[in-house]
């Protein structure tokens, strides 16, 4: 044995057969561990472990078996022989599609074991939706590879010529072509916008000029799956897709507006507005989202209602919506800390010089009314409002932590 082993040990077939054999048997003894998964809910709790080890001897000795016939090993006379009726089995039909069957599970739980390890940043940035968007797109796709040459192989096994069936397939596809153009175009605007890097996993983006909008959840050669911020699910057909409008494509920016009414000092104005900006952009917890020092642009419109002053910031994509919703909040503190009136509506209502006299009386049958249910409330147009109290406001430290989450765009809700 010894004599004939180290003989047929050098040839390079036998260790080829060998690693194929290894490869095969792996493949069934998965797909067998798949079948004990199913039945056990339906068995004993105490089968499955038991058919576990059972089949793992089973897989175990009909490999040694193999690979003893593959190494031509005639004096192991029993393992031998049985290699041989087991090589001669998977030769026929049953024996094919196991192998066929098995083969593909292996090739699918591959690909899922792949994929599971191709884990983008946790900071969002181009090259993070990059892997994201490719990761889903490249895993279905070798999917979809793996079920067809799957079904190729397993129809040939059962002795279908393969050939001639998908020639057939072809003249109906091309028959069935022309009424599936749509599909065409869906695959190939989804091809030039995964080429093109337009949008990805990720990204917020407007179709079609504010038809839709929301973040992109899923994006595959066919359709573009978009949540919006009320958690509607948009399925969008990468064909219908005109116009995009990517809100966290590279970098963003704050439009940190406010106004002023017309009775404000201008320039105490615009000293509060670059205030509070330098103070956002000098503060720990909002400096690592802006790329450039703020931009005051000063005053940019004078509208019937008040005066609008106008900052830009230029930040970190996806990070706009919390910085405009600090700024607003710390703009308030600071506008009323300086007495500065931000404009609302008003509306102005005239008596009269004398006061308004109000009665409000209890009205019974058969009586007259009671004098000691009446009551006088005096109404004088002249009553100032009440002014904003700032004591207990810090403008720097929020009572709440604020939220890093988008804003609804136009129409999306």
């Amino acid at each position: 044995m010894l004599a004939e082993l180290s003989v047929q040990i050098v040839k390079p077939q036998v260790w080829v057969g060998l690693a194929l054999t290894a490869v095969f048997a792996y493949a069934i003894y998965r797909f067998g561990r798949l079948l004990i998964r199913a039945l056990t809910p339906h068995i004993h709790r105490r089968l499955p472990p038991v058919l576990k080890w059972l089949w793992l001897v089973t897989v175990v000795v009909a490999w040694l078996a193999v690979a003893t016939f593959v190494a031509y090993l005639p004096s192991v006379p029993i393992l031998f022989d049985l290699g041989r009726d087991i090589t001669r089995g998977f030769r026929n039909s049953a024996g094919q599609l196991v192998v066929v069957i098995a083969m593909a599970l292996i090739a699918w739980n591959l690909i899922s074991a792949l994929a599971a390890r191709i884990v983008a940043e946790q900071e969002f940035n181009r090259r993070s939706v990059r892997v994201q968007t490719l990761k889903g797109v490249v895993e279905s796709t070798l999917r979809v590879t793996v079920v067809i040459i799957g079904v190729i192989a397993a129809l040939q096994a059962l002795g279908v010529n393969a050939t001639s069936l998908l020639a057939g397939v072809s003249v109906l596809g091309l028959a069935v072509g022309f009424g599936a153009q749509s599909l065409i175009k869906d695959v190939f605007n989804g091809f030039f916008i995964l080429l093109e890097d337009q949008y990805g996993v990720g990204d917020v983006i407007t179709i079609n000029t504010g038809q839709l909008s929301g973040g992109v959840e899923r994006l595959n050669l066919r359709v573009t799956a978009l949540r919006a911020l009320d958690g509607t699910m948009h399925i969008v057909p990468n064909g219908q897709i005109n116009t995009v409008s990517v809100s966290s494509k590279d970098w963003s920016r704050v439009v940190a507006a406010v106004d002023v009414t017309y009775n404000a000092n201008i320039d105490d104005a615009l000293r509060v507005l670059n205030d509070v900006s330098q103070e956002l952009y000098a503060s720990p917890d909002w400096r690592h989202f802006f790329l450039e020092e703020p931009e005051i642009q000063g005053v940019v419109a004078l509208a019937a209602d008040g005066i609008t002053l106008r900052a830009l910031y230029k930040v970190q994509p996806k990070s706009q919506w919390a910085l405009g919703r600090e700024f607003n909040r710390r703009v308030k503190i600071a506008m009323d800390e300086a007495g500065i009136e931000i404009p609302f509506p008003q509306r102005s209502i005239t008596f009269g010089p004398a006061p308004i006299e109000v009665r409000l009386t209890r009205a019974a049958r058969d009586q007259a009314p009671d004098p000691a249910a009446q009551a006088t409330v005096n109404v004088h147009k002249d009553a100032a409002p009440d002014t904003n109290d700032t004591s207990g406001q810090n403008r720097q430290k929020p009572p709440v932590e604020p939220s890093l989450g988008r804003d609804p765009e136009e129409e999306e809700l």
